[in-house]
């Protein structure tokens, strides 16, 4: 009875190890796989096996060269989180040829936007299709820098927006952005808002230990050789550890310099 069982282990465990397996995981997009299926290595049959999307198995025909895994049958809706396993014979191997569709796809419309009094950016959106975040950019110091990250919902019916966005003095200038699988970045218009605050000053010119600014800013330091240092926002900034030389230093809305003694 021992030699018989531990003989059909030895035969179940040669399967388990000539079955390959490719997991794809994301979210519904309203679009379909395509698999190209090639033959097995021994020349019987299509390399392919078994299909399963969140765990059930799929009736989609996988007996031929190339065929489609059909979601739109699972009543997914657009964002629903999806796993789907391709099971395959370990002496070939099937091809995903368009995985992208399962990744969210940055196809956001602004409505509208604006900045409020106490420096909340609200924005209404349209036509998302996926869940990717926002990330709120503002235009200081002649380039945009981040400010401030919010999930975006990914739903295709108008969704609005809102978070708290740092002010300097003057003229101020925001915009958001979302970057999807392709790596190519997605805009809305900027907006802008005029801002009460006093200019921010710093001091002293020659520091040993700190920098004081006259109110709370965003900074960023930089060396002579253009790497940045030290960055945040504060009222006064230790630099106590940095060696002897001149910095660049970006604050408020607007660019200076300082001699570390």
């Amino acid at each position: 009875m021992k030699r018989i069982f531990f003989t059909l282990f030895i035969v179940f465990s040669a399967f388990t190890l000539k079955a390959g397996l490719i997991t794809l995981e994301g979210n519904y997009q309203g679009k379909n796989l395509y698999i190209q299926n090639p033959f097995a290595g021994s020349g019987v049959g299509f390399c392919v096996s078994e299909v399963t999307v969140n765990g059930e198995v799929t009736t989609d025909e996988i007996n031929s060269s190339a065929f489609e895994i059909d979601l739109s049958i699972f009543n997914f809706k657009n964002g629903d989180k999806v796993e789907i396993k391709i099971k395959h014979k370990d002496d070939c191997k099937p091809k995903v040829l368009n995985p992208e569709v399962l990744k969210p796809k940055s196809t956001f419309e602004v409505v509208a936007m604006k900045v409020e009094k106490d420096g909340t950016l609200r924005w209404t959106t349209k036509n998302e299709n996926g869940k990717l975040p926002f990330v709120v950019e503002q235009f200081r110091w002649s380039k945009w820098v981040k400010v401030a990250e919010i999930q975006g919902k990914g739903v295709e019916n108008n969704t609005d927006y809102s978070i708290k966005v740092p002010e300097h003095s003057g003229e101020n200038k925001f915009r958001v952005k979302q970057v999807d699988y392709s790596g190519n970045p997605r805009y809305s218009d900027p907006v802008k808002f005029k801002s009460t605050l006093a200019e921010v000053q710093f001091g002293p010119l020659k520091v040993a230990e700190e920098i004081m600014f006259s109110d709370e800013t965003m900074y960023e330091i930089y060396d002579s050789y253009g790497n940045i240092v030290k960055k945040g926002t504060a009222k006064k900034v230790e630099v106590g550890n940095l060696q002897k030389g001149i910095y660049y230093l970006n604050y408020d809305n607007k660019s200076d310099k300082f001699i570390k003694k």
